[in-house]
């Protein structure tokens, strides 16, 4: 598989590179979206994005996962990440994304979003697109209703995020037909 990049009207989602763990650990690392996200480590770790970033090669040749830095078109500012886990077998993907505090509300991630579904059902030829969100975060909610995916429920204390404090996610989903 090749990764591509793809550009919006905003947006250009592309490869990370080594330079980008600075600006990975200072965003990714804020409370805020640790908080809000299901593997994000807090305080960030030194070195953690560097090994983060050293992955993405290695697991796109073997179809395991996709990943793009999100950059804003006109400036090329990383301000988050958005990927693709991928289920071969299915033929199906999970979505995953987190953005910098600075860049929420401001319709960015609904944009990638819709342009990763785009992505993966025309240039990969996916057969569904799923993804999961904390149901205390609902605007990660939003932004799967924004992008055409349907609420399927809730996988009750599904996840356990710190020592005995277990987590309920909210599951989406889009088919190609759809």
């Amino acid at each position: 598989m090749e990764q591509t990049v793809i550009e919006t009207g905003r947006l250009m989602l592309r490869p990370f590179v080594t330079a980008d763990a600075v600006v990975v650990q200072r965003l990714a690392g804020a409370w805020e979206v640790a908080d809000t996200t299901l593997n994000m480590p807090h305080p960030y770790p030194d070195g953690a994005a560097e090994a983060w970033i050293a992955t993405h090669a290695e697991r796109l040749a073997s179809g395991e996962s996709l990943v793009y830095a999100i950059t804003l078109r006109g400036t090329a500012e990383l301000i988050g990440s958005i990927a693709m886990y991928f289920t071969t077998r299915f033929s199906h993907a999970e979505l995953g994304y987190w953005l910098g505090l600075p860049y929420w509300n401001h319709g960015y991630m609904t944009e990638a979003a819709a342009a990763m579904v785009k992505y993966g059902f025309e240039a990969l030829s996916l057969h569904r697109i799923f993804a999961r969100h904390i149901t205390r975060n609902p605007a990660s909610g939003r932004v799967m209703q924004k992008i055409g995916m349907t609420f399927e429920g809730v996988q009750r204390q599904h996840v356990c995020r710190e020592k005995g404090k277990y987590e309920d996610l909210a599951l989406y989903g889009i088919l190609r037909s759809e």
